[in-house]
């Protein structure tokens, strides 16, 4: 289930993966991102909070159709804090961004240990603007 944590009149879109990730969830993220565009905003800044995600729980379907469509609308990507409790994604994460390096000019994609929120949302919210 996703769940949008806080909601900001910016660029900032900031959600929550709780149990698992299906392709409603999908469906909604595309929602809230698409809505940030048409308030016309060329990059979204995004927080992902998935410390209480079960892979278990989760579409591996809505998983790389959502992976999918990120990568054709990665331009409208800004910065993506990645905020969790969990030795892969954070190993995960410097990997995309040597990946993406070309691509991702201004940008970046950071973890940050699940202690470490109030950190991520800086990250993505630096002037703190609601």
């Amino acid at each position: 289930m996703i769940e949008q944590i806080e909601k900001f009149d910016n660029n900032v879109l900031f959600i929550e993966v709780i149990d698992g990730f299906t392709e409603t969830d999908e469906k909604l993220c595309q929602k809230l991102f698409n809505k940030k565009i048409k308030q016309g905003f060329e990059q979204i800044n995004v927080l992902v909070k998935l410390d209480e995600m079960k892979v278990s729980n989760s579409n591996i379907k809505a998983f790389f159709e959502d992976s999918l469509w990120l990568l054709r609308n990665y331009k409208a990507l800004g910065q993506l804090a990645i905020v969790a409790h969990n030795k892969v994604l954070k190993a995960l994460v410097p990997i995309d961004n040597i990946f993406f390096a070309r691509a991702s000019k201004g940008r970046q994609e950071r973890y940050f240990d699940i202690s470490q929120l109030d950190e991520a949302k800086t990250f993505v919210n630096p002037d703190n603007k609601d």
